[in-house]
């Protein structure tokens, strides 16, 4: 097992995700910012098992719900701005979302999984997946599962294009959604590889999926149907890799994601661009309603708030990945994947990898366990320099 090395390699980095390797992934990537600084960056492994490519940086990686937090700012981006209220109902900026009892559903309620309406629409394939028009229309017109505001029900896949709609809606310019965030995210925090539809000409760089094909859920309530579910099979496939899917379609590298979690971690600005206020990132890490009641589809506690992300410092809900004190935002994804958010400590790491089946691997340890320690132990030894 090589490492590729940049600036910003590290002997325990190295060493980590050989370990990690060891315990069962195939190829891997870790970025990680200190106060604004990149720290981290380094890439191992092989990104396509079945013609030996390996993994540099360069390599791009599907990183399923970890774009949940990409798409979650770009909605707090339009609340700062005065463009939508988080406590209105969505179909004050989308009118026909209004039917069948959701006319009071709020934008609130959307981002933190209490709408009612985890379902996908019938009869969704990938093509039509990528039909933003079609799909829109299809979720405007759902009937709820739940009453809005009524539970908690993840919404595994639909979620992004209900944040995604909003924020069309509520763009002076109605941008398509991932030129949004290409425009408003990406080019002010000077990013090039994150991606929501990749172009032709970047397929080749994009990892092959492993595994992943399936997971346990309390009900199903159509929130995953098997002809677009987030694995190997379908995304793997050019069409969904070109899909723009805003709750789990994003791919990137690690040191891309983890930049736009590192300007949260540093308080909503980083390299002297403010995307929001610290006023709004500390919000992140408000509870939802409902926030101790069980999720209706995953099986794993969920510990979400009420801005779209996942909140650390809950022992045996949070992600023990992530750190153990409440000003930690997170988003994970299928099969692993996850970016989080430290704004107390103003640390910012992304994971990503793509054997999605080493999620499964906990002993002799997690597979991610000793890149994270690997990460901490170069933030002490920063700290004990300063």
């Amino acid at each position: 097992m090589s490492t590729t090395k940049s600036s910003t390699s590290d002997p325990r980095i190295e060493k980590a995700l050989a370990r990690a390797i060891e315990l069962g992934e195939v190829g891997i990537a870790v970025a990680a910012y200190y106060h604004g600084k990149l720290i981290v960056d380094a890439v191992a492994g092989i990104a396509d098992a079945d013609t030996g490519r390996r993994a540099d940086e360069r390599t791009l990686w599907a990183v399923f719900s970890v774009t949940k937090g990409v798409t979650a700012i770009a909605a707090h981006i339009q609340a700062e701005r005065g463009l939508l209220k988080l406590d209105a109902p969505i179909s004050q900026y989308w009118p026909e979302f209004a039917s069948h009892g959701k006319e009071s559903t709020t934008i609130e309620q959307a981002l933190s999984h209490r709408a009612g309406i985890p379902q996908m629409p019938e009869g969704v394939t990938p093509e039509l997946m990528a039909d933003w028009d079609w799909i829109v229309k299809k979720i405007a017109d759902f009937e709820p599962v739940f009453p809005p505001g009524s539970a908690n029900a993840y919404h595994i896949l639909v979620w992004g294009w209900i944040i995604g709609e909003v924020v069309r809606r509520t763009d002076p310019k109605h941008r398509p959604f991932q030129t949004f965030v290409q425009e408003e995210i990406c080019d002010p925090l000077g990013i090039t590889d994150f991606f929501l539809g990749v172009p032709d000409a970047e397929l080749p760089r994009v990892a092959k999926l492993i595994g992943g094909n399936e997971f346990a859920m309390k009900e199903s309530y159509n929130s995953c149907p098997k002809s677009v579910f987030p694995g190997s099979d379908v995304h793997n496939t050019k069409v969904v890799q070109q899909c723009v899917d805003p709750g789990a379609g994003g791919i990137t590298t690690a040191s891309a994601v983890a930049k736009i979690f590192a300007m949260v971690a540093n308080g909503g600005e980083l390299d002297g661009k403010r995307l929001l206020s610290k006023e709004r990132v500390a919000s992140f890490a408000k509870f939802r309603d409902g926030h101790d009641q069980p999720d209706k589809i995953l099986t794993i506690p969920v510990w979400f708030g009420a801005n779209g992300f996942w909140l650390g410092g809950e022992p045996t809900a949070s992600d023990p990945l992530v750190g153990n004190h409440r000003d930690i935002v997170y988003s994970p994804g299928a099969g692993g994947s996850i970016a989080w958010a430290d704004f107390r400590d103003g640390l910012a790491v992304a994971i990503c990898h793509n054997n999605m089946d080493s999620v499964m691997v906990m002993t002799p340890e997690r597979t991610f366990d000793p890149i994270v320690k690997a990460v901490r132990e170069i933030v002490q030894e920063i700290d004990s320099q300063s």
